[in-house]
């Protein structure tokens, strides 16, 4: 399944869009975000974190592929 999870994650990004935790649960019934981000890292892509208030005022991580 994280094959297909990192094809639809990367595909995302691709667009130019960021994906937080819960993104990527909603959209990809992706429970583990940080290991599939770590898997495209592997692959030589290129993806940055930023952690981003939510309305609750917690902060959640936002990976954005970066662009050559």
């Amino acid at each position: 399944m994280s094959n297909s999870q990192n094809a639809a994650i990367l595909s995302h990004l691709k667009t130019g869009k960021s994906i937080t935790p819960i993104d990527a649960l909603e959209r990809f019934n992706c429970f583990r975000l940080g290991a599939r981000v770590y898997d495209l890292k592997q692959n030589g892509h290129q993806i940055v974190r930023e952690m981003v208030p939510t309305d609750s005022g917690k902060h959640v991580a936002s990976y954005t592929l970066v662009r050559s």
